[in-house]
């Protein structure tokens, strides 16, 4: 088998394990080979598990004799954030204020894959703590972004999107708080899922703002998002994702998700509608303001959340921070509780609001990111430069967390830039089949 399963989408693989053509060990060895002979390969995974992931795809080849296999994905090799616990291996969050974390137990996510077969690769670098969207960290490494090798990659999950854009594993597990999924999904031409809030459970996860923490997939086809977000879940079958008609669809463009876009990802935005158009979809366009507003409000509930969550540990050792992100952590420690409780009362009105506004719609429209990877070394140089790329990375994301829906972007023809819709909070699988239809028109 060698290296040709590099590259395959994660479903396939397990159709081949299913099918006799190959095995999970040789799998497994085909991607650690892969890994080591990746020029930086340090800059992705923050470490390798080697010897567990061994052991579970040895196990899965025996299950896979006997014809009893756990689930469509036993076998299939993944990444994980380092913020998944994994036992007995160090989980430090992207921070040298958690160096040397080793927790005792899985993430309860982390058990729930292996519990169906799934094998863990390694822990992969992310941007410190979860707190940026650009996916830098000179703490401990920045991966490369797929397009472009002077660019930024996307975060906070921006190991997670590498290890696939780049071949070294067939799916990967990151966490989304304002579009950490699907930021760097987006920018490495990858499909990102963003989860409802408590769809799947935090337990063993290194948090970054409670109220607004989910944890989605990073793969290469919404087919392979919809079977990792089973595997997740811990259900054995994938739900059936095929037979949506784009002609019976209805989709809603939100004006404040392209007032700022930059011309590439809107071009690329604007020729997707047109093919849906074309395809007899119904499109309006229209203002939902509640979501600006809710934007405006994030300052107050994600900087204030974040400061609380982790200022005693930062406050401890300032300097042992990315200057970027400290900043953007302290940012919170001004808000007083008084306006926190303002604006978390303020946003479950928006809520309510955005839910009546966009009901009957089968997905609402966006661009995921209004721009494109910018430079790394520009934003190295230039505090405000990056403070203002950072924001605008992760406007049109924050959307599906402050309103709390899910959200799925999809890669296009224009690198870096994808194409987002937003569903209804607890209806993923509804999402993934209309986005699965909109995968095939893109590819189309």
């Amino acid at each position: 088998m060698s290296r040709n399963v590099l590259g395959a989408d994660a479903c396939g693989l397990g159709r081949a394990i299913e099918a006799g053509r190959t095995d999970p060990v040789e799998i497994t060895e085909a991607y650690f080979d892969a890994i080591r002979s990746f020029d930086g390969w340090e800059r992705i995974f923050a470490r390798l598990t080697e010897g567990r992931a061994l052991a579970e795809a040895r196990a899965a080849t025996e299950r896979a004799k006997r014809g009893m296999r756990l689930s469509p994905l036993d076998g299939v090799p993944l990444s994980w954030k380092d913020l998944f616990d994994s036992a007995g291996i160090a989980t430090e969050a992207g921070s040298a204020l958690l160096k040397g974390r080793i927790p005792r137990h899985d993430a309860e996510v982390v058990r729930r894959a292996t519990a169906l077969g799934a094998v863990c690769l390694g822990k992969t670098h992310m941007s410190e703590l979860a707190f940026s969207g650009l996916g830098v960290n000179p703490v401990t490494a920045t991966p490369p972004c797929v397009n472009d090798p002077e660019a930024a990659p996307g975060g906070s999950s921006s190991g997670a999107a590498a290890s696939v854009a780049f071949n070294l594993a067939a799916g990967a597990v990151g966490s989304d708080t304002g579009g950490s999924v699907r930021v760097p999904a987006a920018w490495n031409d990858l499909v990102g899922l963003k989860t409802s809030l408590g769809r799947l459970p935090m337990q063993g996860v290194v948090p970054l703002c409670r109220s607004f923490d989910t944890i989605g997939p990073l793969t290469r086809t919404v087919t392979d998002a919809a079977a990792m977000f089973s595997l997740l879940l811990g259900q054995v079958r994938p739900p059936a994702i095929e037979g949506v008609r784009l002609e019976r669809c209805r989709f809603l463009i939100l004006a404040e998700g392209i007032d700022r876009a930059r011309r590439e990802p809107l071009r690329s935005f604007e020729s997707i509608v047109e093919k849906l158009r074309q395809a007899g979809a119904a499109i309006e366009h229209r203002r939902v303001t509640e979501v600006d507003i809710a934007l405006g409000h994030a300052g107050n509930l994600y900087g204030a959340e974040a400061y609380g969550e982790w200022k005693d540990r930062i406050e401890a050792d300032p300097d042992a921070m990315f200057a970027e992100v400290l900043n953007r952590f302290r940012s919170g420690r001004g808000v007083a509780g008084c306006d926190y409780v303002s604006s978390w009362n303020t946003l479950r009105d928006l809520r309510r609001n955005y839910k009546s506004k966009t009901a009957g719609f089968d997905a609402v429209l966006l661009p995921t990111s209004p721009i494109l990877p910018p430079n790394l070394s520009k934003l190295l140089a230039d505090s405000q430069f990056f403070a203002r790329e950072n924001l605008l990375a992760l406007e049109n994301t924050r959307y599906g967390n402050l309103m709390d829906v899910p959200a799925l972007t999809i890669p296009t023809a224009v690198p870096s830039a994808g194409f987002m819709l937003l569903g209804e909070n607890g209806q993923e699988t509804r999402l993934l089949r209309v986005g699965r239809a909109v995968e095939k028109l893109i590819s189309g």
